[in-house]
């Protein structure tokens, strides 16, 4: 599709993301909104069912992440393994690429709550800590225009962050569940895009979220994608495993992504 520049490129290496204003076309953007709006009833109907407000870092009517159920979606394989998504996972990974987690990431109007400093790899570390995991690459893919009004997100590029090479240690916050890996005073750069732009960052680059104070809500996707598969100590697989490029040619086969074979074991 040949949206990535060599100025993108360059950034990513060096800072740890590229900024893709725009570039999700306007029939995928409809479906990932049909999409979310589904996901989002069906999760209530299970917190609802369980007679829980709170679900690890999900908050009813707050804070939503919906993760690994794309597979329940006749059509989210259409956005998930897109040659858009493919050229940038190539720009930001090589000739290589898996599917390693997805998920909706939704702040409720008025009252979505923040997210604290955090880097994506530090969870698998909370988890696994003896992991040695490369950096996978996070597709921030907006629903919605954001702005520091509706709780967008705020990056700390690689120079200031220290995370070209680190994945720090986490401490949970009581309360909100949230993984806490930065401490510093530097507020990070806010991502200020319209809907159906694609911010693409490390796992080791740290960010936040801040409250939606609005009155809608705001919505993103967020797909991530590894080199390789990334494993436990056990040899088990972390999250997801689906091959989706292999030596620059996409070679997703719909027919045979199951659970069975490239889910967590």
């Amino acid at each position: 599709m040949n949206i990535i520049t060599e100025a993108h490129r360059e950034l990513y290496q060096k800072e740890g993301y590229m900024i893709l204003p725009g570039v999700i076309p306007p029939n995928l953007l409809k479906m990932l909104r049909e999409e979310c709006s589904y996901f989002l009833g069906y999760y209530d109907s299970q917190m609802d069912a369980r007679r829980v407000q709170v679900d690890g870092i999900n908050h009813r009517g707050k804070r939503y992440f919906i993760n690994n159920r794309y597979r329940l979606s006749n059509r989210l394989w259409e956005f998930i393994f897109s040659p858009l998504m493919a050229e940038i996972a190539q720009a930001a990974l090589g000739p290589d690429v898996y599917l390693f987690h997805e998920q909706w990431v939704v702040k409720g109007a008025e009252q979505g709550m923040k997210f604290a400093w955090h880097q994506d790899s530090g969870y698998v570390k909370y988890g696994d800590p003896q992991t040695k995991h490369k950096p996978y690459v996070t597709c921030w893919c907006t629903l919605d225009d954001v702005n520091e009004a509706n709780g967008t997100v705020y990056l700390l590029p690689h120079s200031r962050g220290g995370t070209k090479n680190t994945i720090f240690d986490h401490t949970k916050q009581a309360g909100t569940n949230d993984l806490i890996g930065y401490t510093g005073n530097d507020p990070g750069d806010p991502l200020l895009v319209p809907a159906g732009s694609i911010v693409a960052f490390t796992s080791y680059n740290f960010h936040r979220s801040g409250a939606n104070t609005t009155n809608r809500m705001r919505r993103v996707y967020l797909p991530q994608y590894s080199s390789e598969p990334i494993t436990r100590a056990t040899g088990e697989f972390w999250q997801l495993a689906t091959p989706f490029v292999k030596d620059n040619q996409i070679i997703y086969n719909r027919a045979n992504d199951t659970a069975e074979n490239y889910g967590p074991k």
